[in-house]
């Protein structure tokens, strides 16, 4: 009952007011700082842009500063703003002439913890909210980013069972006036739920979560924090293929009926300790959204992963790991088979192909999907012979589980970005990846690291047409990367 009312307070408290502290403000900081070079030959197999009309440089420096400040008033209250200056030497911050001024706020919240309720925690504002997902894959591949929101959590069962809960504010196209005197549905907005379970030897996450999404809202916000030209829209990762075409049009397959239409995840993370050591990781999602639209304007999937790693080793820790996802079936007009979400950082290894875990991390990897394909691999992790030198040695090979005729019949009848040769295959392509990444500690804080990466594909001449094709097959198909910095954290 205790508990119960401690959330009670809490709500109450959200629409309150709150007395000031009387006590100084203590000034915390932390941060980091990188530099890299990064040479990346083949960008999307071609060394084009993924529409195949730009091209892109080989060679670029990377220089990144974060800095968080922390500003405490008591042991219950803070507020924490993190600022960012991220370019490359010779553009923006970095120009040597007339430099412009590129300074992000990248993170901007309020947390407290509730009186008399210490254990439950309150953070309002600009924050990292990242779904739950097991840690052999790292992040989310539905959500794993900065987002505006309020969350909650506090404990339930001491040691054993806790509660994340939140909303989000994802996308506000118009903000506070429409453009007319009609009112339009412009908002993208989330709510979202966690209760890990905390057993000996063995940890479960059910999850989720609900997003409202707008009619009117714009779904070009990109899926990635990378370069303007990596990744995809939200316009690609939600809706279906129809829908990004004729959303918002009175005509055509794929149109919305309905002013909002709700989007929802289901899923849980699973690991294992009892094994030890061995343990074992495994993740279960479901997705859909626009179930009451129109027949083409559906969306609906299903993506699980499993994995293994042996711990018991002083030089190494061996993994191995499988994923799969639905794909398209042979038709757009009865909506799209794939899994929705929004902003990925799956990836085992730290794989070459995916955006995941890389940490010299612009122009990174090949952005490859991993829904609607899928695929097995093995990394040898936390190699180390010798002091302060760390290696690790990753390889990924998948398929696709999409119809070449409904990604055909959508470049030629929707628009042709959509899908995207290399980061969607059909079912007659194949993509293998290797990385293998080395850091070693100069000083407890400053390390020098490098990533290298190889992709190697098959692509359908009969889909991506054949001068995409026909210039990544002047690349041997193959794609890879070398970067090597310096990073450093205080």
């Amino acid at each position: 009952m205790k508990k119960l009312g401690c959330l009670a307070l809490t709500a109450s408290l959200l629409f309150g007011a709150a007395a000031a502290a009387g006590a100084a403000t203590e000034v915390k900081m932390t941060g980091d700082a990188r530099v890299y070079g990064s040479f990346f030959e083949a960008r999307n197999f071609t060394g084009w842009d993924k529409s195949g009309k730009k091209t892109s440089d080989t060679f670029e420096i990377w220089e990144r500063f974060r800095l968080r400040s922390d500003f405490v008033a008591n042991e219950a209250v803070k507020f924490r703003l993190g600022i960012k200056v991220e370019d490359t030497w010779g553009h923006g911050t970095f120009t040597a002439a007339n430099p412009d001024v590129a300074v992000q706020v990248d993170l901007a919240y309020l947390q407290f913890k509730v009186p008399g309720c210490q254990d439950i925690e309150v953070t309002a504002g600009l924050q990292d909210v990242n779904l739950p997902q097991s840690a052999l894959f790292f992040g989310s591949p539905v959500w794993s980013d900065k987002m505006a929101a309020l969350t909650i959590k506090a404990p339930l069962i001491d040691n054993t069972l806790s509660l994340m809960t939140g909303f989000g504010r994802l996308i506000d196209t118009n903000r506070t006036y429409d453009n007319t005197t009609t009112q339009v549905a412009d908002e993208l907005d989330a709510y979202f739920l966690a209760l890990p379970v905390t057993l000996e030897g063995f940890k479960a996450t059910p999850w989720g979560m609900v997003a409202v999404a707008g009619r009117n809202a714009n779904y070009s916000f990109k899926d990635t924090t990378d370069t303007t030209e990596s990744g995809n829209s939200y316009a690609n990762t939600l809706v279906s293929a129809a829908s990004s075409y004729n959303m918002t049009k009175s005509l055509g397959s794929g149109r919305w009926k309905n002013d909002q239409n709700p989007y929802y995840w289901v899923g849980g993370a699973f690991e294992v300790t009892a094994l030890d050591p061995v343990r074992l990781y495994a993740d279960v999602i479901y997705g859909a959204g626009a179930s009451n639209d129109t027949k083409g304007a559906k969306r609906e999937g299903w993506m699980v992963d499993g994995g293994a790693e042996y711990t018991g080793l002083d030089m190494v820790t061996p993994q191995i790991f499988a994923f799969w996802s639905t794909g398209e079936d042979k038709s757009t007009s009865n909506g799209s088979e794939r899994m929705p979400y929004m902003r990925s950082t799956w990836g085992p290894g730290n794989s070459f192909l995916f955006d995941d875990s890389q940490e010299l991390d612009k122009g990174s990897n090949m952005y490859v999907s991993p829904v609607g394909n899928y695929g097995i691999g093995a990394s040898l992790n936390k190699m180390s012979f010798i002091e302060n030198l760390t290696h690790r040695l990753t390889f990924v090979y998948l398929r696709g589980n999409n119809s070449a005729r409904a990604i055909r019949f959508a470049r030629n009848t929707y628009a042709n970005d959509y899908f995207t040769m290399g980061h969607d295959l059909t079912t007659n392509e194949y993509l293998m990846g290797a990385n293998f990444d080395t850091k070693y500690m100069i000083y407890e804080n400053l390390a020098a690291v490098m990533e290298t990466g190889w992709a190697h594909g098959q692509f359908q001449e009969s889909v991506w047409g054949h001068r995409m094709v026909h210039e990544a097959s002047e690349n041997g198909n193959n794609a890879w990367k070398v970067a090597f910095g310096l990073t450093y954290k205080f």
